[in-house]
């Protein structure tokens, strides 16, 4: 009778420290999208700010700037997860974009502003990179403990799933080609 004690009180014990474990790991996922979301919001309100300072200085390439203060017009507190992600997605092209306007007006290039928005475009680009490597981290992390033997038989008793790792459109995957960077 002590011994099915101890077993039972074995058991009890592993399956309560599974589940602290998972719950710990599936925090983390949130924590480290919440530093995402974090950056995401920081070139959301960042960015467009100084844009519109360039922009006084520079009027080559209206459409662009347009399309800079219209993400901006949006509210980011009443956008979804998927419309971040979308959001996301759409400045990373009007980023590039931005970048091809300064290789076509020198004295954009040169600006005392737009060098300013090139290293802070640059600095939460990296920021917002480290984010996403966390978090993918974290993600894979939490999905190890999910399916693998035996803490995904706590994983499903208490209906944790996993979670999709943040991952790149097909089309930014392809090579660089510097040659076409450099015609004009």
């Amino acid at each position: 009778m002590l011994i099915l004690g101890i077993i039972i009180a074995v058991c009890l014990l592993y399956v309560a420290i599974g589940y602290n474990s998972l719950v710990k790991k599936r925090n983390d996922v949130t924590n480290a999208f919440g530093s995402i979301d974090a950056m995401l919001k920081k070139r959301f309100d960042l960015i467009p700010n100084i844009v519109a300072t360039v922009q006084q200085y520079a009027k080559h390439e209206e459409s662009l700037f347009t399309k800079v203060t219209e993400m901006r017009s949006k509210r980011y507190g009443q956008l979804s997860d998927e419309e971040k992600a979308e959001f996301d997605k759409a400045f990373t092209q009007v980023s590039r974009q931005f970048i091809a306007v300064a290789e076509n007006y020198p004295e954009l290039k040169a600006s005392e502003n737009f060098m300013h928005l090139q290293r802070t475009l640059n600095e939460v680009e990296e920021q917002l990179s480290a984010a996403r490597r966390t978090y993918n981290a974290c993600v894979t992390d939490y999905n190890n403990a999910v399916m693998t033997f035996p803490s995904n038989l706590i994983a499903g008793i208490f209906g944790f799933s996993s979670k999709p790792v943040l991952s790149i459109p097909e089309e930014e995957r392809q090579n660089v080609s510097v040659k076409n960077l450099f015609q004009s």
